[in-house]
């Protein structure tokens, strides 16, 4: 049972044989692919314009990090209006810390405020050239961490890892669908039961992420509804995103997939290393690709609020919506010329 033979017929095997060939050679490119992009990305991370919030009006601040700018380009000073702003764009998740002059004992100094939960690796390079430069000008400086990594996750790599379980549950439910029940839709009711299936299965696999990482590895202690929803919208992009496209392609889609997903998607999340410790190909690919969203949808429902959560979730939702849209035109456009499968 689940076994199967080769055709007896040599004709047939040597028709099989040339379709195993084509498969293979898929895998090899989709294989060196993968090889090219993980190497090619995170072989040599190197820190490029990590930006730091500073408030225009505050000349101390903002002659430091130009110091720090002339003498390395790691570090990218964002001006804003008011302090207010600023702490607006740390917790949105829009810069990484918060520098601003500052008086202790009536003598002249700095603070550096961090938010070391959007990425422990920037906030270590930022912290080491503000202290660098501060010593350097004779400055007292005063480090502070508004948003602090879970101790259970001094890396901050659990975010990824959630978000590439989710992706993978997610492209691999719709591929196990389109295996047994066929890739593309034959009518609209059919479609709607493949949507209902994989909705289902993704608010199952997000509430089984959240019961890991939550409960289960303690790695978080709060806001356990919000991550099952986050998790269950991950794994919805990414399910309809598979469907949609082997609705078209058949499963030839799901080599598609692999490759946006895995092979450019994971390298490209911003989770292993932080988007500014990136080439440039891959830089601003969180901002779009699933994994990427994934990932940070997840840092910003456990650690910061809505604003950070509002891009990664709304652009992941669009993936959700322009999926549907399209395994419905694929429903209609092709679903009813395929030939039914059937059982040789």
């Amino acid at each position: 049972m689940g076994h199967r033979g080769e055709p007896a017929d040599p004709d047939s095997w040597r028709r099989s044989l040339i379709r195993g060939a084509v498969l293979l050679f898929g895998t090899l490119v989709i294989a060196t692919a993968f090889i090219a992009a993980y190497a090619g990305a995170l072989h040599q991370p190197t820190p490029k314009d990590v930006p730091v919030a500073v408030v225009r009006s505050d000349q101390p601040a903002r002659t430091l990090l130009a110091a720090v700018r002339e003498r390395d380009r790691a570090l990218k000073p964002v001006e804003y209006a008011d302090r207010a702003a600023a702490d607006d764009a740390l917790a949105g998740r829009d810069v990484y810390a918060v520098l601003a002059s500052s008086s202790t004992g009536g003598k002249p100094g700095l603070t550096l405020v961090t938010a070391s939960a959007a990425g422990p690796a920037a906030i270590q390079v930022i912290t080491q050239m503000v202290q660098v430069a501060a010593e350097r000008g004779q400055a007292p400086l005063t480090v502070s961490d508004s948003v602090p990594i879970a101790p259970t996750d001094p890396r901050g790599l659990v975010p990824f890892y959630l978000a590439v379980g989710l992706v993978l549950g997610g492209y691999l439910g719709s591929t196990v669908l389109g295996i047994r029940v066929g890739t593309t839709p034959r009518t609209f009711a059919r479609a709607g039961a493949r949507v209902g299936g994989l909705a289902l299965h993704s608010g199952l696999l997000g509430l089984a992420g959240a019961l890991v990482t939550g409960p289960g590895l303690d790695v978080w202690h709060t806001r356990f509804a919000s991550l099952v929803g986050a998790c269950a919208l991950v794994a919805f992009a990414a399910s309809m995103a598979a469907a949609a496209a082997q609705g078209w392609l058949g499963l030839l889609g799901t080599g598609l997939i692999i490759l946006l997903l895995v092979v450019l998607g994971n390298p490209g999340s911003g989770g292993i290393a932080a988007p500014e410790f990136l080439p440039d190909f891959f830089r601003d690919m969180h901002l779009w690709n699933i994994p990427g969203l994934g990932t940070d949808l997840v840092k910003a429902v456990v650690y910061f609020g809505p604003d950070a959560t509002a891009q990664p979730a709304l652009t992941l939702a669009l993936w959700s919506v322009a999926g549907l849209l399209l395994l419905l035109a694929a429903t209609a456009i092709r679903g009813r010329g395929i030939r039914p499968w059937r059982r040789r």
